[in-house]
């Protein structure tokens, strides 16, 4: 079924230095990591391009998304451009706290995470989107693997296990699955869509398939650090994580190396943003349309200079 991706393109937001920067070691390749999913690749690769467009050398390291901070914090990894505030690792914070790992600020896309369903399905479960519906209509979302339970299908295993923190802390009488991958998520929304079968899914936006599935989110107890700290705190007064993800910042990391080594990459990382009306566009010509993520992000960099290209002219010349 061919889907139409609909989206404006808005500029990328630019933060101007007051000099040149240093170009520092470009004989030297800058690594840069690829997570699981592809809105991370067009983000990485809008950044990489960026940085060879600056005179750099760059190679992207595929890297696990929860597991990676200690390689960055050896220099084995140089930056991270998606990293999620609502589901990452311990890990991280530890590596930065330890020096080995910095900051280098928002990556500004609008981001927002949840459990979620095809529009369709609410016919499937009167109430919805309140979460208090799905406590009577589990066994609508039952399968074989799951019964008597309801089935929800989450993150891949790699990603953590928000979905099932969240059945467990609201005492909803569903099962978590892991999806395989991104692609796997993505086959379960075109599967539920085009059978008109239920589903209830652990998914995040910006992604090009909210739009093309017409994907809704339950609405959960608002998210805040007493929810996943005191059991009292919710609806559920013997647990946490009984509400939504916490509202999801989404930021960029760098081996704390980086400065010194690279001083206008590292200037260019820090200043690079994307918007979301730019990403979800590249996003459904590679997952709909096919195109490939260099193909893909080329073609935008070709026709968008001026949205990236200051942020590498003020930390160069």
């Amino acid at each position: 079924m061919k889907r139409i991706i609909l989206g404006g393109v808005s500029a990328l937001a630019m933060t101007a230095s007051a000099g040149a920067a240093e170009m520092g070691a470009v004989d030297e390749p800058i690594k840069l990591a690829i997570n699981e999913w592809t809105g991370q690749h067009i983000s990485t690769h809008v950044a990489g391009q960026m940085l060879s467009a600056a005179g750099y050398k760059v190679e992207y390291v595929t890297a696990g998304y929860m597991n990676m901070y200690q390689a960055m914090a050896d220099g084995d990894i140089h930056a991270a451009l998606e990293i999620w505030s609502s589901n990452v690792s311990e890990d991280y914070a530890k590596q930065v706290e330890a020096g080995g790992v910095v900051e280098l600020g928002d990556l500004e896309l609008a981001a927002k995470e949840g459990i979620a369903y095809p529009a369709h399905v609410a016919e499937m479960c009167p109430g919805l989107p309140a979460w208090e519906a799905l406590q009577a209509c589990a066994g609508n979302f039952a399968t074989a693997e799951t019964l008597p339970a309801g089935r929800l299908v989450d993150y891949p295993a790699d990603w953590g296990t928000p979905g099932a923190d969240r059945m467990t802390g609201l005492g909803l009488p569903f099962k978590a699955v892991p999806a395989g991958s991104e692609g796997a998520l993505i086959a379960e929304l075109r599967a539920s869509t085009e059978k008109k079968s239920p589903l209830l899914i652990t998914f995040w936006q910006p992604h090009w398939a909210m739009s093309a599935y017409d994907v809704q989110f339950v609405d959960l107890p608002v998210g805040e650090d007493a929810c996943f700290n005191d059991p009292a705190w919710g609806p559920n007064p013997n647990a946490v994580n009984d509400c939504d993800f916490a509202p999801t910042r989404i930021f960029k990391g760098a081996w704390a190396g980086m400065e010194e080594k690279w001083p206008a990459a590292f200037e260019i990382l820090s200043n690079y943003t994307l918007d979301v009306a730019d990403q979800q566009p590249m996003m459904g010509a590679i997952d709909v349309d096919g195109g490939s993520v260099e193909e893909v992000v080329s073609g935008w960099m070709s026709e968008n200079e001026s949205k990236w290209k200051p942020v590498v002219d003020a930390a160069v010349n």
